[in-house]
């Protein structure tokens, strides 16, 4: 949920003021994500000194606090070469207080200053050695291990370069972190890492780049993927670096292949730098980031980083070095131009980003189906997994693996997965998927889907089953994120920036990517013809028929309001809906930290009964489709302790709305063609049987 924004300008003069503007504004674009506390870290007016400012709350304070400080801070005092921090926080180690907030220092003379997203897991084995070192900690953090162990390295060996005590520093702590560091020691350099959480630079220059690529420098004498980091009491200094050799083999504009299974992708590079900087002037800024919204407004050409990758900015020029070789790594990091625009990441009209994303989904669904799906010839081409087809179809099983709302997507398309593939479709969540050790086999095919595309406990597990052999297939929203690098096929699910922590867009693009698969698999089977027919077409009425329940809105907003000031909702439902139901009760946990589940209608009385009275917020989902009669009976206990049921129905269905307390009606889907094919009697079976299936 944190946030990180770094900017480094180099030969671009820039008063005080500007910079923090500059990284002020940085942290209002990555506002979205939640936080708890802000800070920023910039050159003071003595260049001794570096000036750190950090507030709890919003960043409107943290900007409140810089102007009351402007006189301390000589606002008008221009700079050439400066780097500056700053951070959004969301308490994991220490609660929020000015004391816990980011940027965090390595002493009382502010030599060092770290930013940091994630969890050292570590951190009290390093806090213990630095302790027993004679230092003192001020906060509850992890991230003060970072800088307190970067300014014991640099106390250890004064020669060693920033980038250098970097390495050091990220050798010895274990767990998922993106970092960036600034130091008085340093003046105008930047270093960033990461390791299972995002990262990227923007770069912003008057003329064009020397490269499109930027070689990884590796040390010489670390050339094994299995060698060991130095144990703390015992860091000596690192060798020089040097760029990879170009084989014969390497074509300058090789095809990037990044979903070929056996052949490790092969880059252009250039062949006479190691870091990047501008061919004519030297003017040049750097934007470090966790996210790609926080620098579109400067520039969009961007580097995403990959794990353990280290990235320096000295005297204006960018290099990015690592430890070791790994037989995978393409040996050059790619500038890719984003294709976001600036006003897709604005409110606009809208009072929050939580209601523009859930009134953007008639647009993302449509353009999530956009150039894949032919309603006239009753097609689907997905062209990132076509070549893999045919491999799929002989797997052992699918395995759909995710987490949060993603493992919902997943969840909501496994029957129509395993109706149109008649495949065993295995659904994990992918942190107990990695508790378990999961036997993975060679003909197992494995989804890991996450809007981001870096979610950290997907994407170990993603690298667990690559390495049993599976065919990995990645369900993402962000073009160049460490899943669609890693997977060896995938689709892009093409919903637009979700500027939103609450996930609504990547959801129903995730679904209809899933479900595009499933008409993919089944295209050659003649017994699934009509039935692919009728999904195509729902395919095609589904932005209507999102439209239609966003007319709800004001009906809802009302609802809402009742519902807000409870201490619990429960939300009901089975078949295709249940994960509608765990969806809806993660939304309400995370918009309001209000207790909300998700419970299958047919446990209700296994448990869940016991807590139904007229006290209790209920919501059920009843829809006419083939498990509607097993709803109607879970309603009718509900009844019976005199439940006060919200009952979302179809339209029409005023049987059903008289037993509801309130009621939404929404437009038919689906699932309701499906029955109406049974009682047609197009299934091939008796009227009597199509019946019995329908009665449940």
């Amino acid at each position: 949920m944190c946030g990180i924004f770094g900017y480094i300008n180099y030969l671009t003069p820039k008063s005080r003021k500007e910079i923090l503007e500059l990284l002020v504004n940085g942290l209002k674009r990555l506002e979205y994500r939640g936080y708890d506390s802000a800070g920023v870290a910039i050159d003071g007016a003595d260049s001794k000194n570096m000036a750190l400012i950090k507030k709890t709350g919003k960043v409107k304070q943290l900007e409140e606090e810089i102007a009351s400080r402007s006189v301390d801070l000589d606002m008008d005092g221009t700079i050439d070469i400066h780097c500056g921090i700053a951070h959004t926080r969301w308490a994991t180690h220490g609660v929020p207080s000015e004391i816990n907030s980011h940027p965090q220092r390595s002493d009382t003379e502010n030599g060092f200053m770290v930013v940091h997203n994630g969890i050292v897991t570590n951190y009290k084995e390093v806090k213990t050695f630095l302790q027993n070192k004679g230092y003192f900690f001020e906060s509850d953090t992890d991230t003060e291990i970072i800088a307190k162990l970067i300014y014991h390295f640099h106390k250890l060996h004064p020669t060693y370069s920033f980038r250098e005590l970097v390495e050091q520093v990220v050798q010895q702590i274990e767990g998922a972190f993106a970092l960036c560091f600034k130091s008085k020691h340093f003046p105008g350099e930047c270093v960033a890492t990461r390791r299972g959480s995002p990262l990227l630079v923007g770069i912003k220059t008057k003329n064009r780049l020397s490269t499109d690529y930027v070689p990884i420098l590796y040390g010489k004498d670390d050339t094994s993927s299995k060698q060991d980091a130095k144990p703390l009491k015992d860091a000596k200094p690192l060798k020089v670096y040097e760029v990879p050799e170009k084989k014969e083999s390497d074509k300058s504009h090789a095809e990037h292949r990044p979903h070929g299974r056996s052949e490790v992708p092969v880059l252009p590079r250039s062949e006479s730098t190691a870091d990047i900087q501008p061919l004519e002037d030297n003017e040049v800024e750097y934007f470090f980031a966790s996210d790609a919204s926080a620098v579109i407004e400067h520039t969009n050409r961007v580097i995403y980083f990959e794990d353990d990758d280290v990235a320096a900015v000295q005297n204006g020029a960018l290099s990015i070095h690592r430890l070791r070789r790994s037989l995978d790594d393409p040996h050059a990091r790619e500038i890719t131009t984003l294709k976001m625009e600036l006003q897709q990441i604005m409110k606009g009209n809208y009072s929050h980003f939580m209601q523009k994303e859930i009134f953007e989904q008639p647009e993302s669904v449509v353009n999530t189906m956009r150039g894949r799906v032919n309603f006239e010839n009753h097609t689907v081409t997905l062209g990132g997994i076509k070549d893999y087809v045919s491999e799929i179809k002989r797997c052992r099983r699918l395995m759909l693996i995710g987490c949060g709302t993603s493992y919902h997507s997943a969840i909501a398309t496994r029957q129509l997965l395993e109706e149109l593939t008649e495949l065993p479709v295995m659904v994990e969540l992918a942190s107990d998927f990695l508790d378990r050790t999961t036997p993975v086999f060679r003909d197992d095919v494995c989804f890991f889907i996450s809007q981001s595309g870096e979610t950290a406990d997907t994407l170990m597990a993603l690298r667990y089953c690559k390495q049993r052999g599976a065919l990995i297939v990645g369900i993402t929203n962000t073009v160049g994120s460490s899943i669609c690098r890693e997977s060896h096929c995938g689709v892009h699910i093409n919903a637009g920036p979700e500027i939103g922590v609450a996930s609504t867009k990547a959801y129903t693009s995730q679904f209809i990517s899933l479900v595009m698969f499933a008409l993919v698999m089944s295209e050659d089977r003649m017994s699934l013809a009509n039935r692919r027919r009728e999904i195509i077409e729902g395919l095609r009425k589904i932005d209507d028929q999102i439209k239609e329940v966003l007319k709800l809105d004001p009906k809802v907003e009302e609802l809402a309001k009742d519902l807000y000031q409870q201490k619990s909702l429960l939300i009901m439902g089975r078949g295709f809906n249940f994960a509608t139901c765990l969806e809806g009760a993660l939304k309400v946990k995370e918009l309001t930290y209000m207790h909300s589940e998700g419970i299958m209608a047919g446990e209700l009385k296994h448990g869940p009964l016991a807590l139904i009275d007229d006290q209790m917020p209920i919501m059920m989902i009843v829809m006419r489709d083939p498990v509607y009669i097993k709803c109607m009976n879970a309603l009718q206990q509900v009844r019976s302790r005199d439940g006060r049921p919200i009952i979302i129905c179809e339209e029409g269905d005023n049987e059903t709305a008289k037993l509801a307390c309130k009621s939404l009606q929404v437009p038919h889907t689906l699932p309701h063609c499906y029955v109406e094919r049974l009682q047609r009697g197009l299934s091939k079976k008796s009227g009597k049987e199509c019946n019995r299936r329908i009665r449940g």
